[in-house]
């Protein structure tokens, strides 16, 4: 392992693309550089686009204190809160590193056999590996336009 990757290891950051397959049972083999960071324990909820949210548990700690915040009186708020909470699925992995997948989220982000699991800072997501070749055809193109527009000033 080379000094940046054991640096961003520290940071308990979670970094990369992976292409494993979920077994018969819908269980997904954690990518080994997530193990870690993930072993005593995840929320796995609905994300946005149709993923998955594999959430460590003190980064879903973190969402649901400001979910908590939100106001009850506000109905976009209340549909969130329902729609994030009540999928949702606490997991340990076994010692193999798999987790199961609820059926209802697989159907929710269409999974079958063939997945991509990717590291985005402080979650995984996972996604149905159609939905994120599709979803990297449409995006790709804007990403520097992006990063000019969200982070101003940020450069290379």
């Amino acid at each position: 392992m080379t000094a940046m990757a054991e640096g961003f290891a520290g940071l308990g950051l979670l970094l990369g693309t992976y292409t494993p397959k979920l077994d018969e049972k819908g269980r997904l083999i954690l990518p080994a550089k997530f193990r870690g960071r993930l072993s005593s324990g995840l929320v796995m909820t609905k994300g946005q686009e149709r993923c998955l949210f594999l959430l460590p548990m003190d980064e879903f700690q973190q969402i649901y204190t400001q979910i908590r915040q939100a106001p009850v009186t506000s109905k976009a708020a209340r549909d969130y809160t329902r729609n994030f909470l009540a999928g949702a699925s606490d997991e340990v992995p076994d010692k193999q590193g798999r987790v199961s997948i609820p059926t209802h989220l697989r159907e929710y982000a269409g999974l079958d056999r063939e997945v991509v699991v990717i590291g985005v800072g402080t979650r995984v997501e996972v996604w149905d590996a159609q939905a994120w070749a599709t979803y990297q055809e449409q995006t790709e193109p804007d990403y520097i336009d992006q990063a000019e527009e969200i982070f101003p000033g940020l450069s290379f």
